[in-house]
């Protein structure tokens, strides 16, 4: 369900957001790859401190999050100033962190995924190379806030193949 259309003259700047299993890095590298802009992932932006505490079971703090929020709203920043957009897979389930990133690039649009509880657990239990354990799936579910109607973005339910959910959100970008 949209929250708000976005108008596009140039290529757009994306997070694709939601808590951790629902698909993001997977249907952000697929909407980069049909949009034709660079992709990144921001748990690549996140220090060791933030991965270790994560990998061990611990919920980062807003303190923790805020450094690594800046440096990915510089990101989109950057591709907003070049001209050619750019998909991150970000987490940013709070309005508060969407701000951060929209402060650095004001017109950044949101595709927020949603997920049930049952399939997120399932799907993050059967991880083997992500340091996100499914204990902090509970932190993240009270975390999440839903996109504000103000905000520029879609929410759709990431019980989809991701493909289909890529095709929605070029859609949405495009039309």
């Amino acid at each position: 369900m949209p929250a708000h259309t976005p108008s596009r003259t140039v290529p757009p700047c994306v997070v694709v957001t939601g808590v951790s299993g629902t698909g993001k890095t997977t249907t952000a590298r697929l909407l980069a790859a049909r949009l034709r802009v660079p992709f990144a992932d921001a748990d690549d932006f996140h220090s060791p401190g933030n991965i270790a505490k994560m990998a061990a079971g611990i919920a980062l703090s807003d303190a923790d999050r805020e450094p690594w929020l800046i440096s990915v709203g510089h990101w989109l920043r950057d591709r907003r100033l070049r001209g050619d957009g750019g998909v991150i897979a970000c987490s940013a389930l709070k309005r508060r962190y969407r701000d951060i990133l929209r402060s650095a690039a004001p017109e950044t649009v949101f595709l927020l995924l949603i997920a049930d509880r049952e399939l997120l657990s399932e799907r993050i239990s059967h991880r083997r190379e992500h340091y996100m354990p499914v204990s902090l799936l509970e932190s993240q579910l009270a975390t999440l806030e839903p996109l504000d109607p103000a905000e520029q973005g879609l929410t759709l339910h990431a019980d989809r193949p991701p493909d289909a959910l890529a095709d929605q959100a070029v859609a949405f970008l495009t039309g």
